[in-house]
């Protein structure tokens, strides 16, 4: 994923820098000067979360007795997802503008748990999988400062927040994230200009601020015997890379 992430800004670098060696006609020489305009987007993105293990603890069984257990869990993979939504972008000059984007996030996150104090048959933890639908509702709020355009290309960087709520979460799992998270993003990108829209390929780094793992959800367990597995973290953020496409 890494390589093709990087043979993705070296493509964007060399296209830019082959364009910037001659004056050429300018398609849409007058989208930029608009106050608002609108706009989808579409894309992909890799989704992983960090997990603080809880390490050893004891809790009480389906017959009130008390058990020891250490567990630890982990993504042990950035997952894929994709992307849709909609923008809406105001200049406030030359080369700030201000982007609202709702959006849709959907991906499955796969979880793999490892029991310490039980093992197989070769001596090795027990293991466990589970698999986590995540369906988010975002609304970034992103701050972008752009080059001045040259030809038909506007390289530009970009800042922002983006609060989340999981609209997907089941009680039968062993662990279950919070409704709400608030990520912080930082990336960049490039206007293109065509002739009858603007593309703007994006990469972008996310980082979830907030403590996203639902404490309250061992309240909901009914087979106590996924207690060891519930109690296998205290605390969870996410992150997430997103390659995004917009068309305004």
């Amino acid at each position: 994923m890494k390589q093709k992430l990087l043979t993705f800004i070296i493509s964007l670098a060399i296209t830019i820098q082959a364009g910037a060696q001659e004056r050429t006609v300018e398609n849409r020489p007058y989208t930029d000067l608009r106050s608002f305009h609108f706009g989808v987007l579409v894309g992909t993105h890799f989704q992983d979360i960090e997990f603080q293990n809880a390490g050893p603890v004891t809790y009480l069984d389906a017959d009130g007795i008390e058990q020891q257990s250490c567990v630890t869990v982990d993504q042990d993979r950035w997952d894929t997802g994709f992307t849709v939504g909609v923008l809406g972008e105001f200049r406030l000059n030359t080369h700030f503008q201000l982007r609202i984007a709702p959006a849709m996030y959907f991906g499955t996150r796969h979880l793999s748990f490892y029991n310490m104090l039980e093992k197989d048959g070769a001596g090795n933890p027990i293991q466990q999988k589970q698999e986590m639908k995540t369906a988010y509702i975002s609304s970034a709020l992103d701050l972008i400062f752009a080059a001045q355009r040259f030809n038909n290309h506007r390289p530009y960087i970009m800042a922002g927040i983006n609060p989340m709520m999981n609209l997907n979460s089941k009680n039968e799992d062993y662990i279950k994230l919070k409704k709400t998270d608030l990520y912080l993003e930082l990336g960049l990108g490039c206007d293109f200009y065509l002739p009858y829209f603007k593309l703007r390929p994006e990469l972008k780094f996310m980082y979830g601020i907030t403590d996203t793992y639902d404490k309250n959800h061992i309240k909901n367990v009914k087979d106590k015997s996924t207690l060891p597995y519930t109690l296998s973290a205290k605390s969870a953020h996410s992150k997430m890379i997103a390659l995004t496409f917009y068309f305004e």
